[in-house]
């Protein structure tokens, strides 16, 4: 039997639509949002009739039919209450979530909204698809150090997820048989603990831990960012911009663009070069510990994300690492086909679609 799946994934200035039939791209097409557009909208979930709306007409403009559809899935679930890894259907108790934004607002939110209302008008399941707020981590990963905080788990689930399935396909094995270590290696980096089939430890991409990126910091030297937290110079909001938004190589060369720093590196600038081996450097640091988490057995460390189509980088990593295991290079994202795939394994009835339980998970 033959499944023809719609997916949604919403960003702050863009929607990007895709329709496969099965494993092929029937279309994929991005709908820019300009900032007049966006500006008449107070919040994120104001914007929803705006977006399915463009989404309906982007359908019609390329001859597919909503009743022509097996399922719809959205990258939604961004920001809702931690959940373990999935395929999850979605239900009242996920979209109340999604609708309040209860852990923070984000334009993802609203792919499970629109895939919920589409899906219903022609009598088919929605679905969301390993969001960046899954956790799998083990008790022990979660102690930082002091007790009022925890540490979270909140990285580049779906990718990362979707490359560890990839790598274990071709060893001819299921996800949940192997070891994998995930750098994802984009706007942000985050590096995953994979031990049969679950993600037992990985930094927080979002709030400053692990290696630095093109635009986050990284983990800081603790006394140094108090200081600076306490000297009066800075405000709360322009801390949090140094962390994240203006860290990285923003801080350092002015530019969030890999492929820039790359260019830059090669044609001969040195203080390019060096920052853009010391982000290598702290990939692969964070890839030894993370090789330490699964007491050695590793089968393989996989480099994914934008940044892995840097040759020189993907080499100055693996110079580091590849005692500890093989090294393969699955370079970029594919959002719209992991999201399409997630949905795939249910309908095929390759696993069961999971029940989101809000708070209590």
């Amino acid at each position: 039997m033959s499944y023809k799946i719609l997916a949604i994934n919403p960003g702050s200035t863009s929607t990007k639509i895709s329709v496969y039939s099965d494993e092929s791209k029937v279309f994929e097409t991005t709908l820019r949002h300009s900032t007049d557009e966006i500006s008449k909208y107070g919040s994120v979930i104001e914007q929803y009739d705006f977006r399915k709306n463009v989404i309906m007409a982007a359908l019609e403009e390329n001859g597919v039919k909503p009743s022509e559809l097996s399922a719809v899935v959205g990258r939604g679930g961004g920001l809702c209450y931690p959940l373990e890894g999935g395929t999850y259907i979605v239900d009242e108790t996920l979209k109340n979530d999604l609708r309040s934004c209860v852990m923070g607002e984000h334009a993802s939110n609203l792919g499970g909204l629109i895939a919920d209302e589409i899906a219903k008008s022609i009598g088919v399941n929605a679905y969301i698809v390993d969001p960046v707020v899954v956790d799998e981590l083990e008790d022990i990963a979660r102690i930082s150090g002091m007790p009022q905080i925890e540490r979270k788990s909140i990285f580049h689930a779906l990718n990362q997820k979707a490359v560890a399935r990839t790598y274990a396909e071709g060893q001819k094995k299921a996800y949940s048989d192997v070891n994998v270590i995930v750098a994802h290696m984009g706007g942000g980096i985050s590096v995953g603990a994979h031990r049969k089939g679950r993600i037992i430890d990985v930094n927080n991409a979002l709030d400053g831990e692990g290696p630095f990126s093109p635009e986050r910091s990284g983990g800081l030297p603790v006394g140094d960012l108090m200081n600076m937290c306490f000297s009066g110079e800075y405000t709360k909001d322009q801390i949090k911009q140094l962390i994240k938004g203006k860290g990285g190589f923003t801080a350092y060369l002015g530019t969030n663009d890999g492929r820039a720093v790359e260019e830059a590196a090669k044609a001969g600038d040195k203080k390019a070069e060096h920052i853009y081996r010391a982000m290598a450097y702290q990939v692969g640091k964070e890839i030894g510990a993370s090789a330490a988490v699964l007491c050695g057995e590793v089968d393989a460390i996989i480099l994914t994300g934008g940044l892995a189509y840097g040759k020189d980088f993907n080499g100055w990593i693996s110079d580091m690492v590849k005692f500890i295991a093989p090294v393969v290079v699955i370079p970029g994202e594919d959002e719209m086909r992991a999201l399409t795939l997630g949905a795939l394994r249910v309908l095929r009835g390759e696993e069961q679609s999971k029940k989101y339980l809000g708070k209590k998970c």
